[in-house]
């Protein structure tokens, strides 16, 4: 573990802004001794947070005044163009300058990915940055996903690039060698698909740097047939909140069967403790956190609902994320890629 991290973090997106932040970077301080948080946003805000909860003067808690926040609704080429003093763009510049290793924001999504593209750059021959993150599934370790939405279409290339990028990023947090990759398509059959799918199915199954396993269906999502799922944004998007959306209903439906009967009150006191382990399986703050990945430095994006505990595990995956120094380790592969094949990696599907 390293020593010492400092991560910048966008104190003013998403919908609950300082009232989810603050609680989660005071909870983050406390939880990890190594661990420095620069407080993006608005000043007098960020005091008046601080000191409700007693933590006005915590020296590992340092606040960047910042003059603007960048809406929900807040257009992203605007964004890009207006709100350079605002708490998204200042935690991103101190990514940038070097004054933080990583930066987390609940904001607006499209904001976030054009100001992080521009700001920090992407890695040499990386054509475009996924969003990553894990879901649970049946066995004990998770599923990695990408894309989830930075990119609504993907052509072949991109795809087969974010097959690389999490292979590397599942290789480092579950300690494999070789993750087991499958591209999600609408069948397992070969001949599913558009053609696009098709031809990243042709690069991954002929690359060294990617153990690809075939297609997979929604379906096996939880199966643990893959260490990783690779997908255009547009259909991860909507894979990981049906997800979350699935999560929640159980949740919802048992927590109601259990206020309306008695003995079933009665099973449950008795089952606690499996309940409870069931329920931190599946609650999804605890995946809260998708990763920015084929940029120069570390963007992790929270959810915009996010409550301050989900807000809290999106600040722990960045800080993972500094550890394992995922940025350097993808440049190197795709370095490698480079220095072996007869054309860099963005040519190889042409």
């Amino acid at each position: 573990m390293l020593t010492h991290l400092t991560i910048a973090l966008d104190m003013m997106g998403g919908d609950y802004g300082p009232r989810s932040s603050i609680p989660a970077a005071i909870a983050a301080v406390n939880k990890h001794p190594n661990l420095m948080l620069l407080l993006c946003g608005n000043e007098a805000v960020i005091n008046e947070g601080l000191s409700k909860l007693d933590s006005l003067n915590h020296p590992r808690l340092i606040i960047k005044h910042c003059t603007e926040v960048v809406t929900n609704s807040c257009e992203p080429a605007l964004a890009l163009r207006n709100k350079k003093a605002s708490s998204m763009r200042v935690a991103l510049d101190l990514v940038k300058s070097g004054e933080a290793q990583a930066c987390v924001s609940a904001g607006n999504t499209g904001a976030l990915f054009f100001m992080a593209h521009y700001v920090l750059k992407m890695l040499p021959g990386i054509k475009r940055p996924a969003l990553i993150s894990s879901v649970p599934t049946e066995k004990k370790q998770p599923v990695y996903l990408l894309d989830l939405g930075a990119n609504v279409h993907c052509d072949a290339q991109t795809l087969f690039e974010f097959g690389i990028m999490g292979s590397i990023v599942a290789g480092q947090a579950l300690d494999i060698a070789k993750p087991k990759v499958c591209l999600l398509n609408i069948g397992s059959e070969d001949i599913k698909g558009h053609e696009g799918i098709k031809q990243a199915a042709v690069m991954m199954k002929a690359s060294p740097h990617i153990n690809y396993q075939g297609y997979c269906e929604g379906s096996d999502m939880f199966t643990g047939k893959a260490d990783v799922i690779v997908c255009e944004g547009f259909v991860g998007n909507v894979a990981l909140k049906t997800c979350e959306g699935i999560a929640k209903l159980i949740m919802y439906k048992f927590t109601k069967a259990l206020k309306k009967h008695a003995f079933y009150r009665l099973i449950a006191f008795v089952l606690r403790p499996i309940i409870k382990k069931l329920y931190k399986r599946v609650n999804p703050d605890q995946y809260n956190g998708a990763s920015l990945v084929g940029l120069r430095g570390i963007v992790v994006k929270s959810h915009g609902n996010a409550s301050s505990k989900a807000f809290l595990a999106a600040i722990e995956e960045a800080a993972r994320e500094v550890e394992r120094r995922i940025p350097e380790k993808i440049q190197a592969t795709f370095e490698q890629i480079a220095s072996k094949s007869e054309h860099p990696p963005s040519s190889i599907s042409k």
